[in-house]
């Protein structure tokens, strides 16, 4: 049971990192298209590293969960919801600041 919720919780955790990231990528490729989109680009690459630490903390999550332990889920979980939680304040930080023009 504590496997099932230690997967869950860092699946859930992978995908927030992701989504980050992602958005980091569509934003600085949409960017690229449209002439004076430099400055937006500038703003993703600022933000880049700190989605790919996400998303690499969050796989490690990810990676202890499936090796098993209830020791090792517990920590995998705590792991998982502090990045995923890290990723998802980050990801609407990043929103807002782009809404606002603040790059």
């Amino acid at each position: 049971m504590v496997g099932l919720v230690a997967f869950l919780v860092t699946l859930a955790a992978v995908l927030a990192a992701a989504g980050h990231a992602g958005y980091l990528a569509m934003l600085s490729s949409a960017a690229k298209k449209r002439a004076g989109g430099q400055p937006a680009v500038d703003f993703a690459k600022k933000r880049l590293p700190i989605a790919g630490v996400g998303l690499g903390v969050t796989l490690l999550a990810f990676l202890i969960a499936a090796g098993g332990g209830v020791g090792a889920d517990v920590f995998a979980m705590i792991l998982g919801a502090g990045g995923g939680l890290g990723s998802l304040k980050a990801l609407q930080s990043t929103q807002s600041r782009f809404r606002n023009g603040q790059y």
